[in-house]
């Protein structure tokens, strides 16, 4: 069954502080084991060597006319524990998600979202990532990692959305055995930025949204060069002296493909478009 916990994040520094507590939607809250109606199926600063890749660049865009550029891909995986290709064993149990929580998006009318073991989640590494999970009797679905499930929540575990979970068993089970892995899906949308609550041109948090492939690193452009941002485990990457800010960002997934995105303005919490978008895989 969905583990109970509290999840409290700080956010320490000019930008004040943040916190996730007990409230309804958080990963590993207990939900009743009902009957669920299924919807309609829709189908630190690091060391890590820049990588090699022909760059994308993009301009900032309110729509996604503008095709994205196909860039060429190369150099290693950057992938952490969730590699591609790489099967994950473990079990799935469910909880009340409206899409948000420990990976800072927005609440999201797209019903199949998942939480994420502490240890896969990998300080949110894991955010945005979609995973194939299939149940031991045949069916299977793609979700999206948008939450933490902290302990008791155990490693190769995955708390679904109670709609995910209706998909692949009936919900009075409460926990199945599940096989997963990573998948690079074809989306109809480009990347998004955003600019955390509370950014200046002295300090400011990146986040990256609706990326086909998980994020393994974001740079700014600073003085003619670029320079990685820290990854916070609330899923943004902070400039803690503004360097960067409102610059050009570059963005580069786990398996080495960067774009860059043109400078953006430094709009707290808005979420601004891009017209490029990470390959399949």
């Amino acid at each position: 069954m969905a583990a109970a916990a509290a999840l409290l994040v700080a956010v320490a520094g000019t930008a004040g502080a943040v916190a996730l507590s007990n409230r309804s939607g958080i990963a590993g809250q207990p939900v009743a084991m009902t009957e669920v109606k299924t919807p309609p199926s829709t189908t630190s600063t690091s060391t890590t060597p820049p990588a090699t890749t022909t760059t994308a660049v993009s301009t900032k865009t309110t729509t996604s006319s503008t095709p994205a550029p196909t860039p060429t891909v190369a150099g290693p995986s950057l992938a952490g524990r969730i590699k591609p290709g790489v099967p994950h064993t473990g079990v799935a149990t469910f909880y009340d998600s409206n899409g948000g929580g420990a990976c800072s998006y927005d609440p999201s009318p797209d019903p199949l979202t998942a939480a994420m073991n502490t240890t896969d989640f990998e300080d949110s590494q894991a955010c945005g990532a979609y995973v194939l999970v299939q149940a031991a009797g045949g069916a299977s679905l793609t979700v999206r990692i948008t939450n933490l499930c902290p302990a008791p929540c155990r490693v190769g575990q995955l708390d679904l959305s109670a709609a995910a979970f209706a998909r692949l068993a009936p919900p009075v089970k409460g926990e199945i055995p599940i096989t997963w892995t990573l998948v690079s899906p074809a989306l109809s949308k480009n990347i998004s930025i955003r600019y955390k609550t509370g950014s200046t041109q002295w300090w400011c948090g990146i986040q990256v949204i609706d990326h086909r492939n998980p994020v393994a690193r974001l740079e700014v452009q600073v003085g003619g060069q670029w320079q990685q941002l820290q990854r916070a485990d609330y899923n943004y990457f902070l400039s803690a002296n503004g360097a960067g800010c409102g610059r050009s960002i570059a963005v580069t997934d786990i398996y080495g493909q960067r774009l860059v995105v043109a400078a953006l303005p430094v709009e707290p919490d808005v979420v601004q478009a891009t017209n490029v978008q990470f390959a399949g895989h």
